[in-house]
């Protein structure tokens, strides 16, 4: 990676050890009272540290005289206003300030599900309100070329990871398969679990497929060459930077996505050129890259991955179509932050599981791994509510109930879904066209080629 994507300043920090307390991992190192580092060897760039902490410098305090230079060394402006917090990632506002500036480059930008939740709560709104629509604006003001959105690329990774786990139950291939669209989930995997990388999906996360397919598909739609493309991501999560950057997450030499900005980063570059999102119009994003349905909607709350899943391997092995799966997830109190429901997929019954927060997994995974999971389909969201709650998401002031905040913005999501004509990811028109015009069939070469990739130590080559 070109730089450590989530840092804890020592010269900021005052060991009050919040960090440690949220983090998944464990990756916090330090004693209390002392400044903290991170364990990186663990860290899975959720940015849950970054979110919580409370130690930041002012202009009234010893050192003040340093912002500047702290700014420069962040990649902020010298007179940003942010506060200088001591947990904190790396800032790429200047990067994509260059490619909207390079009129060599084609800039194509795609925005996570759970950003048009947040966004306004940079405006002073309240947390749930949903603005896809200004969100398109904002980002057509910025200057993108094209405005498009992740959750298209969410119904195709539908398409492919659906076909996938209905091939692996017909073949006998690994099961229970885990989904692989949280970075900070394979991550985990990677580097605590290695013996059960085999069990992940082998698709790439909605936002690799989208950066994919810009530089293929959309180049093509827009007369462009891969190399002129400017892929540009918004994301509500931190480990969404170091996902970006993995060797394998490329094709012909050109990476998937050059560049991923936050939530707050994105509000930060809007308001330095003045752009108010709440004055904005309502406008649509771009076709064909940008049309989506409410089962890609969805998966920006935990859970949401399985439940689009799950609508259309019923539909496609049932021949009946569904708006929703009809399956009802059951939590117990002997398993806290898991869930779990069975199914009928074509004449077999398919039992998933949900894992809302990495804290909740280990057992879950220990099960797995002594042959013991009873269970075909595995979700894991790293953080505890889903992409909602992502290291990326604004900021929420001591006091505020963050659950409460979670919950508003999941209940968007589910009530965007319910308000889009279209819920099931294969009745998309632009997915049904892509497949027919570019890809013909889920896990064919070309989609192999594009869309899936390897994990483990075998990464960093595509076959």
């Amino acid at each position: 990676m070109s730089s450590q994507v989530v840092s804890i300043d020592p010269m900021l920090c005052t060991g009050c050890r919040r960090c440690a307390d949220v983090c998944p991992v464990d990756a916090i190192v330090g004693h209390p009272n002392e400044p903290q580092t991170i364990d990186t060897s663990r860290c899975v760039l959720c940015g849950q540290c970054v979110l919580t902490c409370a130690a930041f410098l002012s202009p009234f305090d010893e050192g003040a005289e340093r912002m500047p230079e702290i700014r420069r060394e962040r990649g902020l402006a010298e007179d940003d206003p942010a506060p200088l917090f001591a947990a904190n990632f790396r800032i790429d506002r200047k990067k994509v300030a260059a490619m909207l500036a390079d009129p060599e480059r084609t800039t194509m930008v795609q925005c996570a599900p759970a950003v048009r939740v947040s966004i306004a709560e940079e405006f002073g709104k309240a947390p749930g309100t949903l603005t896809p629509g200004k969100l398109a604006a904002s980002l057509r003001r910025l200057g993108f070329d094209y405005v498009y959105d992740t959750i298209f690329a969410a119904d195709v990774t539908v398409m492919e990871e659906s076909t996938e786990l209905l091939q692996r139950i017909e073949t006998g291939g690994t099961l229970p398969m885990f989904t692989s669209c949280c970075p900070g989930w394979v991550r985990h995997v990677e580097t605590a679990w290695p013996d059960l990388i085999h069990h992940l999906s082998s698709c790439k996360s909605p936002q690799q497929m989208a950066g994919a397919l810009f530089k293929s598909y959309g180049a093509e739609q827009a007369g462009k060459t891969a190399g002129e493309i400017a892929s540009v991501a918004v994301m509500p999560c931190t480990a969404k930077k170091g996902e970006a950057e993995r060797p394998e997450m490329q094709n012909g030499g050109h990476a998937d996505v050059d560049a991923v900005l936050t939530v707050t980063e994105l509000a930060a570059m809007l308001k330095e050129k003045g752009i108010d999102l709440d004055s904005l119009p309502e406008e649509e994003f771009d076709a064909p890259l940008g049309l989506y349905s409410g089962a890609g909607t969805i998966f920006g709350a935990s859970g949401g991955v399985m439940e689009a899943a799950l609508r259309t391997a019923i539909a496609t092995t049932s021949g009946k179509e569904v708006d929703e799966s009809g399956v009802a997830f059951v939590r117990s109190e002997e398993e806290p932050g898991v869930l779990r429901a069975s199914v009928e997929i074509g004449g077999k019954t398919v039992r998933g599981v949900i894992v809302s927060g990495l804290a909740h997994v280990a057992p879950v995974l220990e099960a797995v791994r002594s042959g013991k999971a009873d269970f075909e389909f595995m979700e894991v969201m790293c953080c505890e509510g889903g992409c909602v709650a992502g290291g990326g998401q604004p900021k929420l002031l001591p006091g505020v109930d963050v659950a409460d905040a979670v919950s508003r913005r999941r209940k968007a999501l589910h009530d965007h879904d319910r308000e889009l004509p279209v819920r099931a990811a294969h009745r998309n028109p632009a997915v049904k066209a892509l497949y027919e015009n570019f890809l013909q069939k889920p896990l064919g070469e070309l989609s192999h080629k594009l869309l899936h990739t390897r994990y483990g130590k075998e990464a960093g080559r595509h076959e």
